[in-house]
């Protein structure tokens, strides 16, 4: 048999499905859907039933409370907790309360970096949904003004430009303008 006269699928493709497991609410079989977020079991007799339970049970980190730490808001201790962006701080009587300790980014906010587009706005350190670090005019969306790179106080060498950024090169550690015109290099 050649590779064009071989069936696309196999026929036994579809014997997994069939589970042996019964629905703890309807006691009727349950069997492998697909659906937008992957595999999971589900009652045969669904609309009747609407019984669902995840294909792989994931597992479940418990929150590790930290001795001698205390909410500001309710006097309750703080935890270490797991969350859908990593790892927190939060209080654990959540959810009467939600206080969640705020990340130190760096110190960008001591030194006070001015907006060099806006003249009015400080930069600050965000971080973006993909978990990068950038640096945005606390005035948006008046100024629109963002980089990626830690700002630095300075004037560009070239071009006289307000404001440098802090780059990691091979060669070391070097200033670069932060104007998109310019982008000159100089030694820190």
């Amino acid at each position: 048999m050649s590779n064009s006269e071989k069936p696309l699928f196999s026929r036994h493709e579809h014997a997994l499905e069939k589970t042996t497991e019964i629905c703890p609410d309807c006691a009727s079989q349950l069997t492998i859907k697909h659906g937008k977020s992957g595999s999971f079991f589900g009652c045969v007799t669904y609309p009747n039933c609407q019984y669902t339970r995840a294909v792989v049970e994931h597992e479940r980190v418990d929150d590790k409370i930290l001795v001698g730490s205390e909410c500001p808001e309710c006097n309750q201790e703080l935890a270490v907790k797991q969350g859908r962006y990593g790892m927190f701080i939060g209080c654990t009587n959540y959810p009467d309360c939600s206080y969640i300790v705020a990340q130190d980014h760096n110190e960008l906010e001591q030194q006070n970096v001015s907006c060099p587009q806006c003249k009015k706005g400080q930069l600050q350190s965000k971080i973006s949904r993909f978990g990068k670090t950038f640096y945005s005019c606390d005035h948006y969306p008046k100024c629109k003004f963002v980089v990626n790179h830690e700002p630095v106080v300075g004037e560009c060498e070239k071009c006289g430009f307000a404001l440098l950024l802090k780059r990691q090169m091979a060669a070391g550690e070097k200033l670069q303008c932060a104007s998109k015109s310019c982008s000159h290099f100089q030694p820190h």
